[in-house]
């Protein structure tokens, strides 16, 4: 009898239920069900809609019974630093706001008077982003403080959808090492820190491996959905998810690898065994995040297919409607040689992604795109050369030299994107499998269940069931 596992994967443009099983020791995967999503404008704030979210969680669950197919265990991941505060009666104070909106502004120097930033990343090592949960609590802290006030306890995005299948609060660690609050040489909660800022320390609760048992579901969950399975934890945060999926060739060392995991956002980084927050890898602005058996996901967060995906929307609500391959063949015909920052916050979230780009470049007294394809031209040069900067970075901190790239996730099917990558790096690369995400939350579950011994296995398993496609660089080439 087959066993299936159910990944819930929820991205910040949609979300998909994806059973994944083991046969003769190849992962199968089957989408069973997919929403959209998206941040909403609400009383002027950017938040998410999670109680429509949940709703659309039990959806996608429900399938697994219409298909017979009902799952030993399911596991939740979403994107990172956001979450909702909690009454004593499990409801949420304020909004679930969203790490778009400029709540955020200024509450970087507010932080900086409690504890300089040099001294901040030496405690965390996580990389400064205008929209950590740090910074977030401190708006939070400043602007509502009656929430603070109020509330109860703190839940990630994802702990809190597990909270509502099965009334159990757990705290998962990947995920919190995002908010900026954990220290990676006790791998707990800073309380010295979180004391310090103001935040109240019952908040701070104890951290759960990927691989925990929450619970069961509860009885309502059950009888809306049919069926009863465990929830457990995946690596909550959907780049420590994406992270577990990089294929490993069997024979190979997990330890010397690079990798891009590509969609929203562009994460490119190396696995390390002990976090690195040295002056160095401040400056370079590198992050140590949480990954799966307490590896250190270290990694650069650059703002990725975003960029893409915006232009995209705009011409699409003009009348101009182009497919993602669409806007990569007609990238590849363009000479234009202008490039913008993929980090400037100019592209963070503004009005016009397309207005964006085009100031930037005339700012920067370059050539300003006009057409699709020039515009499409300039943020995937300019991605491909961010990345060959980020490996030069990573070189010279770790004392490695790496010789190809994993680019996994969504923007792994993006084929110029991927010969560009290669060329203007100098690596192979190795992209695939594009359902990363979903792949490790199945993995997590899996290695609970025993399915796969560890994950160096089941990473091999990984590189022996999907296809992975190889780009040599140019200069290798010809």
């Amino acid at each position: 009898m087959e066993k299936y596992y159910l990944a819930v994967d929820i991205g910040a443009s949609s979300g998909r239920h994806i059973l994944g099983t083991v046969k003769e020791g190849k992962i199968l995967l089957e989408e069973i069900y997919r929403f959209e999503n998206g941040m909403k404008r609400k009383d002027g704030k950017l938040c998410w809609d999670v109680e429509s979210l949940f709703a659309e969680i039990l959806e996608g669950m429900k399938q697994c019974k219409k298909l017979g197919k009902i799952p030993v265990s399911m596991g939740i991941d979403t994107w990172a630093v956001d979450f909702v505060l909690l009454n004593k009666d499990g409801e949420i104070l304020g909004e679930a706001v969203g790490y778009r909106d400029d709540r955020t502004k200024g509450m970087d120097e507010e932080v900086y008077k409690t504890i300089p930033l040099t001294q901040l990343y030496e405690r965390t090592g996580i990389q400064k982003q205008i929209f950590n949960t740090i910074y977030q609590l401190t708006a939070v802290k400043n602007k509502t403080p009656e929430h603070l006030k109020e509330a109860e306890s703190l839940l990630m995005i994802p702990d809190y959808f597990h909270y509502l299948l099965t009334g159990a609060k757990k705290q998962e660690y990947t995920n919190a090492t995002t908010t900026q609050l954990v220290s990676p040489v006790t791998g707990t909660w800073d309380y010295d820190l979180i004391q310090s800022l103001g935040l109240p320390q019952e908040f701070f609760g104890p951290l759960s491996m990927p691989g925990t048992l929450v619970g069961g579901l509860t009885n309502k969950v059950k009888e809306d959905v049919g069926f009863d399975c465990q929830v457990i934890l995946p690596a909550t945060h959907d780049t420590a998810s994406a992270v577990m999926a990089v294929p490993v060739v069997p024979g190979a060392s997990m330890e010397d690898m690079l990798y891009i995991s590509s969609g929203t956002w562009s994460l490119m980084g190396t696995e390390l065994l002990k976090a690195d927050c040295s002056v160095k890898s401040m400056e370079a602005n590198f992050t140590n995040e949480g990954g799966y058996d307490t590896r250190y996901r270290y990694l650069k967060n650059i703002m990725g297919l975003w960029m893409i995906q915006s232009v995209r929307k705009e011409l699409s609500e003009k009348g101009e409607e182009y497919s993602f391959a669409q806007l990569c063949e007609m990238a590849s015909k363009e000479s234009i040689s202008s490039l913008v920052d993929c980090n400037d916050t100019a592209f963070l979230a503004p009005e016009s992604m397309i207005t964006a780009v085009r100031e930037y470049c005339k700012e920067k007294k370059l050539q300003v795109p006009n057409t699709p394809g020039e515009i499409s031209g300039v943020i995937y040069n300019s991605l491909a050369v961010c990345y060959a900067q980020t490996v030069k970075e990573l070189e010279s901190i770790t004392g490695k030299t790496y010789k190809s790239i994993h680019v996994v996730g969504g923007g792994s099917n993006a084929e110029y994107l991927n010969k560009l990558t290669a060329d203007v790096t100098e690596r192979t690369v190795y992209a695939g499998p594009g359902e990363a995400t979903a792949i490790g939350n199945l993995l997590a579950q899996m290695l609970a269940n025993h399915e796969f011994n560890d994950l160096k296995q089941a990473r091999e398993g990984v590189y022996q069931s999907f296809a992975v496609k190889e780009y040599k660089p140019l200069k290798i080439s010809e």
